[in-house]
Parts: C-alpha cells; sequence; structure tokens
C-alpha cells in the first residue's frame, strides 16, 4: 500500500537554554534561564548528548527506500558537484546500518575530512544520525549526577566535558563542540508523519558561548591533556 508522500522540514534552529547578552562586546550565556527553556534543568528525562561538529544533513525514507538527501531545504541529488562528501558519507552509515530506519525524515550531522575542518579526527566522511546513534553512543550518563546550575555547568564545560565520540574512536580524550539537549517524554522517535526532532523540545550550549571561553580564545577541540 502506497503511503502519503513526505514533506521535508528544515531542522529547527536550536537556541541556548541560558539566556544571552552582549557583554563587553562579546555574545555570551549568562546566568538566566531563557524563557521556555526551563525543562532542561527540571525534567529528569532529558539527555545531554554530544554536539558533533559538522553540518546538518537529513534523509526521507519512504516505502523503507532512502528517497531523498537534503542539506538543510537544499535537495541533494546523488551526482550533486562538490557534494560527493556527502553521499560518501551517507553511504560510509548505510553500510553501518545507521539508515535502517522507519519511513520519516531523519536529520543528522555529517562529519569528515571535509567538513569544518574535521575537528572530529575522522578518516573519510560519516553521517550520524540524532535519534538513533546519537541517543544511543552520544549522551553523557553524568548529566543529572551535579547540580544543574549556571556555575556547575560552566565549570563542567570548562574542565571536565569529553567528546564521547572521539573516546569511543581513538580513546583520546579532548573537548566536543557542546552538547544538544533533548527531552524525548514529549514525542516519539519513529513518527512518520514528520521529522522525528519535531516531536522533541531540543537546545544547544556550545562551549564557545560562555564568559571564560571568549578570554581564552577558545580551542573546543584542545585535548583536555594540554589545557
Amino acid at each position: 500500500m502506497m503511503t502519503m508522500p513526505i514533506i521535508p522540514h528544515d531542522m529547527p534552529k536550536l537556541e541556548s537554554p541560558f539566556a544571552r547578552e552582549m557583554i563587553n562586546g562579546q555574545y555570551v550565556v549568562t546566568p538566566k534561564i531563557a524563557e521556555g527553556y526551563e525543562w532542561v534543568f527540571n525534567d529528569d528525562s532529558v539527555l545531554a548528548t554530544e554536539k558533533l561538529d559538522g553540518t546538518n544533513v537529513s534523509i526521507v525514507i519512504e516505502n523503507g527506500t532512502i528517497a531523498s538527501v537534503w542539506n538543510r531545504m537544499n535537495r541533494l541529488l546523488f551526482f550533486s558537484k562538490g557534494k560527493k562528501h556527502i553521499m560518501e558519507g551517507l553511504l560510509e552509515s548505510f553500510d553501518k546500518g545507521y539508515c535502517d530506519l522507519p519511513d520519516g525524515q531523519w536529520f543528522g550531522e555529517l562529519i569528515g575530512e571535509k567538513v569544518n575542518g574535521n575537528p572530529l579526527k575522522i578518516e573519510g566522511h560519516l553521517w550520524v544520525p540524532f535519534s538513533t546513534y546519537a541517543r544511543e553512543h552520544l549522551a553523557y550518563k553524568s548529566w543529572g549526577k551535579y547540580p544543574k546550575t549556571f556555575d556547575s555547568i560552566s565549570q563542567w564545560f570548562e574542565k571536565d566535558l569529553f567528546s564521547l565520540f572521539i573516546r569511543r574512536r581513538t580513546g583520546e580524550i579532548a573537548f566536543p563542540e557542546g552538547i544538544v539537549f533533548i527531552q524525548p517524554s514529549t514525542g516519539k522517535l519513529d513518527t512518520k508523519q514528520a521529522a522525528a526532532c519535531f516531536n522533541n523540545r531540543m537546545a544547544k550550549l556550545r562551549r564557545d558561548m560562555f564568559p571564560w571561553a571568549k578570554a581564552q580564545g577558545l580551542d573546543i577541540h584542545k585535548s583536555l591533556s594540554e589545557k
């Protein structure tokens, strides 16, 4: 039986759970919780997953087959000049089983040698789906075990937060770009009518948003041992 065509959407822009202000010429986070983002700190079901430094790519699966590929709202054909690395990343993920997903639009991060200087230090390219791989392998178990105050989170980000992705692949301990907070209780993962991420409230917090990062001229992927 044929299903209704899936209409692609762009992934919503993620905002910081802490209000940001211009201070001394720098747009940084403050201890004030942004309006509408209290759930990040009040809901124990919230996941804190590593934010990968790449480019946003989504796939649309219809009738069990990848029907289209999107970089934001730009549809990418398999033969797209200058986009070979994206298709390589998707093929690598397909071989790993990361694309074995129900019908729907699925978002992920395309990372690798030709993306943002390859801060995650991988060979080739890889598409990492948010709703499966990121939740299963890139969620910080330490989130919620310590006070969810601005000072505590700031200290965690500055001194102790490390990339789960890099450690999982190489064993190296290095800083990540930041964290994406997800409230999974607001929706199901396998919706067929819309992108899975639209049913979950999300927020992001990068290390370079903090005042100390601006003052230090932050290198977000510097090894912890080099600090």
